[in-house]
């Protein structure tokens, strides 16, 4: 089977606990970390609610895929275990085919703790286990060089080799959405991987991380950098033929071939919880890619649509849209 798109990265549980006895701190003067949430030390926190959903990058936009109507299979590493199964079997209910899914022995399938503040925004702490061993093996090769897209989110474990795979493919065409260990290495270190990158996902903070990752670079950039038409530039030199960056309630920014494109967010009726956001906005992004072609404003405008429903609903996939009701 030829797939429209095939994820790669990471399939999890997500545990949140949402508590308003969180404090979110302004921290301006460290542009890579804007805003902090605190708990007073040594206190015990009321937690108000608690969930248990399906998570990991890869997973919510394979999901997304799925639901907007296209072939989608993962790429990804679980347990031998109970969460394990419960993940593949939420796979198959939304119709992602899991064939390239590897059971690791040995290993624990891996999940996320999330502290949901006051205002609905989180932090989350991974344990990765299965999801650190995520290779990709030479009998898979054919099956991905074969895929319209692929989509890549945050990697852990041996990344670089995983990375190093992906980009070597010669026919999909490759959207990325780089986590944390991936940026952290600065641009240059991943120059080579830009250069072959369709579409590059970021955050305004992930973008910002991207391009002073490299030395010499943070000193004095500050307010240069905190500028969306700089940042843009900047990266869209790296190499991506089309960059898009997300700056939460204040909308979305895409520089493509042709032009810089800033594109208001519509205020979101309900927001229930932040988790996804960005996974459901990157996917239905790229989903529109084939829905409607090279049209970046339609594009924008489903991705921000699955974004908003994905914040009315907890969890990272129970929001997101599907191909019908997108007509």
């Amino acid at each position: 089977m030829r797939y429209d798109v095939i994820t790669i990265g990471g399939a999890l549980e997500d545990i949140a606990f949402f508590t308003r006895e969180g404090v979110v701190i302004d921290n301006k003067e460290d542009i890579l970390r804007q805003k902090l949430l605190a708990f007073e030390f040594g206190a015990k926190i009321k937690v108000e609610r608690t969930y248990a959903h399906f998570g990991g990058g890869a997973a919510n936009a394979a999901v997304s895929f799925a639901r907007l109507g296209l072939k989608t299979a993962i790429v990804a590493s679980i347990g031998d275990d109970d969460r394990g199964r419960r993940i593949l079997r939420n796979f198959k209910e939304n119709g992602v085919d899991t064939k390239l899914v590897r059971k690791v022995d040995g290993k624990e399938s891996s999940y996320s703790i999330l502290i949901i503040g006051p205002e609905n925004e989180h932090v989350v702490f991974s344990n990765r286990q299965a999801g650190d061993e995520l290779l990709i093996s030479q009998k898979d090769m054919t099956t991905l060089n074969s895929s319209k897209w692929i989509y890549v989110a945050s990697l852990s474990g041996k990344w670089k080799s995983v990375l190093a795979t992906v980009f070597s493919l010669k026919c999909p065409k490759i959207a990325w959405n780089p986590g944390y260990n991936q940026l952290k290495e600065g641009s240059r270190a991943l120059s080579r991987f830009l250069k072959k990158t369709e579409v590059l996902i970021l955050n305004k903070d992930e973008a910002i991380e991207l391009v002073i990752g490299n030395a010499g670079v943070r000193a004095g950039s500050e307010n240069y950098y905190n500028n969306l038409d700089n940042l843009l530039k900047e990266i869209k030199i790296l190499g991506p033929k089309t960059v898009v960056i997300t700056n939460g309630e204040n909308g979305a920014s895409i520089a493509d071939q042709e032009r810089i494109l800033h594109i208001s967010a519509e205020r979101a009726s309900k927001v229930a919880d932040t988790t996804g956001v960005g996974d459901s906005f990157g996917s239905a992004f790229v989903a529109g890619l084939e829905i409607y072609g090279n049209d970046s404003r339609k594009c924008i405008d489903l991705a921000m649509r699955n974004a908003r429903s994905v914040l009315s609903q907890p969890g990272a996939q129970n929001g997101l849209l599907t191909k019908a009701e997108i007509k």
